[in-house]
């Protein structure tokens, strides 16, 4: 993987990592790093499940090179990605430390990178679980007022991937690594697709990456359930590839699409409703499947241009915000002041992108032949993990799957298929 080069595409891509290290034992490396960075002091992070899994561990290798350390351990085992979890890192925060060490996998990274910024240190994130693909990104999914985010902050230094950890993580989290893989698989054919209809900046060289981190990932499923090695590794380096294509591209685009925003959307509810949730990889597993069963039925409908353009013309913004401060409660609000400034539902903005999805049409659908498996091919690999493919095994009823999708056009300025549909005048039929 390369840190820093010029891209055919005219950018110069920057990784915005130094290093990662994949390995039996590869904690027992992480004195060497620190010593590079000339650390005096390091501010560890954990909850108590990630303590049990690596956390002491990295004491011990810590007190054995003579490195001093302090930190702060959340008292529960889930600890929730928002204001109070941040809040309560900075408070705990000691100032005499120099760097800042994130022992867990999602949430920690997340908020050990907002904590690293804050306090102006390197940071180093030690995984516990091949569980999502944050450990590289220069960002971190929050819930802020109510409202899923992606808030930049900053990447890890240093991402440790010791594999000795790795493979005895739980595996429904080994599940929800995988899952938020497959999401690739959407995620550069929307990226595709976007550019095509919008004009957005797409690097064929970055998605050519994501695609070979994913077959990888694919080919050694089957391993994961009994935690062998070979597949463990495929999965993180493939999350791990996915955060750095993000860096590199600039945006989420190379790593999510509209399968994410099916996560997000259940995210939010189950923060404003107490409604059930998931990992948010199992989420997009499903949210993944979702979309390739709806992209295989746009492949089946002939859109007609009056009819989209009625739609759009009948299509009321504000009884929609209705709609989605129903669903949503108060993280509606965000989403309803980005169309305020975004102006999507625009009739003049809405002509001419309808006008552009016509004249390219066979061109979208090759994109979607190229980039989709088929859904009965993702539904096999789903089997052969033993993860849940619908709503309803994660406790959410499929009578809400259709505002879930129609809700994910409205949660970041980013064109997914939900957005495409409501331009072809078919959502509501759609879902």
């Amino acid at each position: 993987m390369k840190t820093t080069f010029k891209c055919s595409c005219g950018k110069t891509h920057n990784a915005l990592i130094d290093d990662y290290l994949v390995q039996r034992g590869a904690i027992r490396k992480i004195p060497e790093y620190l010593k590079a960075y000339g650390a005096k002091k390091c501010f560890l992070l954990c909850d108590e499940n990630t303590y049990q899994a690596a956390g002491r561990q990295v004491e011990e290798v810590l007190a054995l090179s003579g490195i001093p350390f302090s930190g702060f351990r959340y008292g529960s085992k889930v600890v929730a990605p928002d204001e109070k979890s941040v809040g309560s890192a900075i408070m705990h925060f000691d100032h005499s430390c120099d760097f800042v060490i994130g022992i867990g996998s999602g949430v920690i990274n997340d908020i050990g990178k907002i904590l690293s910024k804050t306090a102006k240190t390197p940071y180093m994130i030690v995984a516990t679980a091949p569980s999502m693909d944050g450990y590289a990104s220069a960002s971190s999914s929050m819930t802020r007022d109510g409202l899923k985010i992606s808030l930049p902050t900053r990447s890890a230094n240093i991402i440790i991937g010791d594999l000795d950890v790795l493979c005895q993580a739980p595996l429904k989290m080994m599940k929800s690594g995988l899952g938020d893989m497959l999401a690739k698989y959407v995620s550069i054919c929307e990226w595709r697709i976007a550019s095509l209809i919008t004009g957005e900046y797409y690097c064929e060289e970055i998605a050519r990456l994501i695609r070979e981190a994913l077959r990888q990932c694919v080919e050694n499923a089957s391993g994961l359930l009994q935690r062998d090695e070979k597949a463990v590794r495929a999965v993180f380096e493939g999350l791990v590839i996915g955060g750095v294509a993000m860096n590199y591209a600039g945006v989420s685009r190379p790593a999510s699409g509209v399968e994410h925003y099916i996560s997000h959307i259940l995210d939010m509810r189950s923060v404003e409703f107490g409604a059930p949730e998931d990992f948010h990889g199992i989420q997009c597993a499903i949210g993944t499947l979702v979309a390739i069963r709806l992209y295989e039925k746009l492949k089946t409908i002939s859109p007609s241009k009056e009819k989209a353009l009625a739609y759009a013309e009948n299509f009321s913004w504000e009884d929609w915000q209705e709609e989605l401060r129903c669903f949503l409660g108060k993280g509606a609000e965000s989403m309803i002041a980005l169309e305020e400034k975004e102006q999507k539902y625009s009739k003049e903005n809405h002509r001419i992108r309808l006008d552009i999805i016509l004249n390219n049409l066979d061109g979208i659908l090759q994109i979607m032949d190229e980039e989709l498996p088929a859904a009965k091919d993702l539904e096999k690999l789903l089997d052969t993990i033993e993860a849940p493919k619908s709503l309803e095994e994660i406790g959410i009823s499929s009578q809400l799957l259709p505002m879930i999708f129609k809700s994910t056009k409205d949660i970041r300025d980013k064109y997914v298929l939900s957005r495409l549909a409501w331009d072809l005048g078919i959502l509501d039929e759609f879902v």
